[in-house]
């Protein structure tokens, strides 16, 4: 995929679409559930209260896990995991991992360190993931290519 004319359109957004329709879907219900028996049992307003917060924990944690993201610009790329955003310039990605049975792919960076993007995984859509993969792969051949101008001598 080294062809520039096969190259997404930028900026991109890499994200598991599906996975992330079935976690807010369930948070959702969650809430929604916990909620509805809160009301429906005989208990004290702190007691509903309760079940309501457990609830709203509940949905929170699923949608921090759908969350989950990369995307990639002209300057670089963002990637946007459950704990944290880290933006990295194409020149500090190397490599762009997705081998068989890893859960997400893995950017091998320029400091020595791989940093997991999960907004590319392969559990419900391995195809998609894979051609994802094989897009952010291109992109950072393409933007981190060593320029073809001669270097300046450094004094």
């Amino acid at each position: 995929m080294s062809d520039p004319t096969s190259l997404p359109g930028l900026p991109v957004t890499f994200r598991p679409g599906h996975t992330r329709a079935i976690l807010l879907t369930a948070g959702v219900v969650i809430f929604v559930v916990i909620s509805g028996i809160a009301l429906l049992l005989d208990i004290g307003p702190g007691s509903r209260l309760t079940f309501v917060i457990t609830g709203a924990l509940i949905f929170w944690v699923l949608a921090r896990l759908a969350r989950v993201k990369v995307v990639a610009d002209a300057s670089g790329v963002t990637v946007v995991n459950i704990a944290g955003k880290r933006r990295l310039a194409w020149e500090e990605i190397l490599r762009v991992n997705l081998r068989p049975g890893d859960p997400w792919v893995f950017l091998d960076l320029s400091d020595g360190t791989s940093l997991p993007a999960l907004g590319i995984q392969p559990g419900i859509a391995k195809q998609r993931a894979i051609a994802d993969a094989t897009a952010l792969r291109a992109l950072a051949e393409a933007h981190s290519a060593p320029s073809t101008l001669p270097h300046e001598p450094r004094s």
